[in-house]
């Protein structure tokens, strides 16, 4: 467990956001369901409606394990190359 101080300022984050996409036209979609009910529901009907509004290619649904945990390097570095946007959701 790591205890943060609240009072202190947050330190610098080491890590960049990636660029926003200029459009989603005719983009690969990923996607990546983390088991919890019917989030597998909500991820393929998204990915249904981006396709019909902007075209291009839905990939195979991805699981995590565990919904609580991030998800493994492995599979987001895996996913990367084939996909141009990831969507995740979170059911229940």
């Amino acid at each position: 467990m790591k205890l943060v101080d609240p009072t202190i300022p947050a330190k610098e984050k080491e890590a960049t956001r990636a660029p926003a996409l200029a459009s989603l036209e005719g983009l690969t979609i990923g996607l990546l369901w983390n088991k919890k009910a019917r989030g597998d529901l909500l991820l393929s009907q998204t990915a249904k409606l981006l396709q019909s509004k902007f075209g291009g290619k839905i990939l195979p649904m991805e699981t995590k394990n565990n919904a609580g945990a991030p998800a493994p390097t492995e599979l987001l570095t895996n996913l990367s190359p084939e996909c141009d946007y990831l969507i995740t959701a979170s059911g229940d």
